[in-house]
């Protein structure tokens, strides 16, 4: 489902759902957010993150994105708030199982993916490192701006490997019993968020071609960045998983 891009003025004054995104870079929290919706076939109009508005501040809460607004609701900034108040608008088709196992399970492996300490996570402090250290990663101005919001020390930097391995490992291992027992996705037989959320992820390793994903070279190449640790526990299981799940349920060429 395509959507539209408007002023912050206009987007402050419309009713009905509005998004705060981050513009021209494929944010693994924003694209999931804008997968969810797409999937539950919600309309809703995008307004890109302006650092510098602050009525955008006011009405968000915030300098951040994806927030989720609906009508004169409080603003949804979580993954899991988004993924909720999505549900709510559009129950079907739901993308959390009717299973109370299967719904922990949805939440425990979307904490593992864009969660604090998660995979998304913990690859942004990687890449805020690299930058800042002169390995390569996010520009050092970049990396600076988004150390001090979230919460980098040199020591979680150096660590993040580690945990981004261990992820990527559970995700892959995840993937091939699933494959086994006859199913192409993550839990059970059907699309969950954990599938979106995945896909949406590996565009930090690695991009999808430029045909599909417009961003800019330094940021492409910073997400391109890997070492023999990650490379090692970056299965083919992932990116096929990818591939699929953006062939089949969500719109592509990205809108960033």
């Amino acid at each position: 489902m395509t959507f539209q891009y408007v002023s912050v003025d206009e987007a402050i004054k419309r009713g009905g759902v509005r998004m705060v995104v981050v513009g021209g870079v494929p944010s693994p929290w924003g694209e999931a957010a804008k997968g969810i919706l797409h999937v539950k076939n919600i309309e809703w109009v995008a307004v890109r993150l302006v650092y510098d508005s602050e009525p955008l501040k006011e009405w968000a809460g915030q300098r951040s994105g994806p927030v989720l607004m609906y009508n004169n609701e409080r603003p949804r900034a979580s993954w899991a708030e988004i993924l909720l108040l999505s549900e709510r608008l559009a129950p079907n088709p739901s993308l959390l199982p009717k299973d109370a196992a299967d719904r922990a399970l949805v939440f425990g492996l979307a904490h593992e993916i864009c969660g604090e300490q998660g995979l998304a996570w913990s690859r942004r402090l990687q890449l805020i490192h690299a930058g800042l250290n002169n390995q390569g990663g996010l520009p050092e101005r970049v990396s600076k701006y988004l150390g001090k919001k979230y919460g980098y020390s040199p020591e979680a930097g150096a660590n993040a490997g580690s945990r981004l391995a261990d992820v990527l490992r559970m995700l892959a291992s995840r993937l091939k019993e699933q494959r086994q027992a006859g199913s192409r996705y993550y839990i059970g037989d059907a699309l969950t968020a954990v599938d979106i959320y995945s896909a949406t992820s590996m565009a930090m390793f690695v991009p999808l071609p430029p045909e599909q994903c417009q961003m800019d070279g330094p940021t492409r190449a910073a997400f391109e960045l890997r070492d023999p640790q990650i490379e090692a526990a970056l299965d083919p299981i992932l990116f096929q998983h990818r591939d699929m799940i953006f062939a089949e349920r969500l719109e592509l060429p990205l809108s960033l």
